[in-house]
């Protein structure tokens, strides 16, 4: 072979294993089948027990984040995980065990610092409803997600419903309903305290800066979320709400009762978001022009439509739509990149800064008692 041929051979080899190193392992992300490396930033939200107690292989538990000593070694002992895996301080943590995504257990408002942190190693994450407690933090982890390239994706219970994805295709594929008129959706419980959260959680979820506020965001959000999921992302034109303390001797910063109108160009959604309903419930209610479609919660459903306007009811699961009932199973897929997320889809960065806008525009209006009108 011709020395120089030779000579540019080894060049190029030498200059693709050169990029490969220095390429970020954990944003190497392929279809490999290997488990994805997750670590967890923060422990104190109550669903961090999805992720410390699964034992599923698509996903490799990795390390955790937690500055509270005693809560990390007490989750560590209940969920017989190694206390090797604890690190006191983030971006230790990221730098020691290099996951491929993270994912935020924390406060609503530490999900700044946490993608903050991520997104300069190249790390992707996913966080817990909502994606941020102000619209200002949103723009910002939107920014730092372009820039370094990182999927940033936010889980909310209701996109693991079958009912939630046959409900979209009632609406946006089949036309079953007709165009959207009006959508009432109800989500929430008893109140945290009444359910018996853990100390650690209820701390952060009834203060106004960690959580951005009580009901109105901690179940507010479901309602924006699945309202601008079914209208593939359209832009509200105003939104209007009142929020009330029912339970002040308990929740004396937040509120625990919150209804937010959204109005749209042709449509209406009214989300009623309480720490006082007499049970848990995730509901929704779309009607439209010709027919209507109600999600008693995540299979069963009602359905009613012209021209017969019979009411049937129907029980959807993971077998009629396509699903994932495990977020992480998402996460997984994504990281992996098996699937794609859709841009207006209910884990998605658009819609989940739309989502932040709503509830940024409903703390407002509740405040002022004034309808917000959103700019274009």
């Amino acid at each position: 072979m011709n020395k120089n041929i030779l000579s540019r051979c080894v060049i190029i080899l030498l200059f693709i294993s050169a990029c490969s190193l220095n390429f970020s392992p954990a944003h190497a992300q392929s279809t490999s089948s290997a488990p994805v490396r997750v670590a967890v930033a923060g422990i104190t939200h109550g669903h961090v027990s999805w992720i410390l107690s699964r034992k599923k292989s698509n996903v490799l538990l990795i390390g955790i984040y937690e500055p509270n000593n005693e809560l990390a070694q007490r989750l560590a002992k209940q969920y017989g995980l190694s206390t090797s895996l604890i690190y006191n301080d983030l971006g230790k943590m990221l730098d020691a065990v290099k996951p491929e995504a993270v994912v935020a257990f924390g406060s609503i408002y530490e999900h700044m610092k946490v993608v903050e942190a991520a997104a300069q190693r190249h790390i992707d994450v996913m966080v817990e409803k909502p994606l941020a407690t102000t619209l200002e933090q949103a723009l910002k982890m939107e920014t730092l997600a372009k820039k370094f390239n990182i999927k940033l994706l936010t889980d909310f219970e209701t996109s693991w419903y079958p009912s939630t994805v046959k409900t979209y295709e009632l609406v946006n594929d089949s036309n079953y309903v007709g165009q959207i008129k009006k959508v009432v959706i109800h989500d929430g419980h008893q109140g945290p305290k009444e359910i018996g959260v853990s100390k650690e959680f209820l701390g952060w979820l009834t203060d106004p800066v960690q959580n951005g506020g009580g009901a109105l965001i901690d179940f507010g959000c479901y309602g924006a979320n699945l309202m601008t999921y079914l209208m593939n992302g359209q832009q509200p034109v105003s939104v209007t709400a009142v929020t009330q303390q029912f339970k002040p001797n308990i929740y004396t910063k937040v509120d625990d009762e919150a209804t937010i109108i959204v109005s749209y160009p042709t449509a209406q959604c009214i989300i009623q978001g309480s720490w006082n309903w007499p049970f848990g419930r995730k509901d929704m209610e779309v009607y439209g022009q010709t027919g209507y479609v109600i999600t008693v919660n995540n299979s069963d459903m009602r359905l009613r439509a012209q021209p017969d306007s019979i009411e049937h009811t129907r029980k959807v699961t993971a077998n009629d739509v396509v699903v994932y009932e495990d977020p992480f199973d998402y996460l997984a897929d994504v990281i992996r990149n098996k699937i794609t997320v859709p841009e207006n889809g209910v884990y998605a960065l658009k819609t989940n800064v739309t989502v932040v806008r709503i509830l940024e525009a409903a703390r407002e209006s509740a405040k002022t008692g004034k309808t917000v009108y959103l700019k274009k």
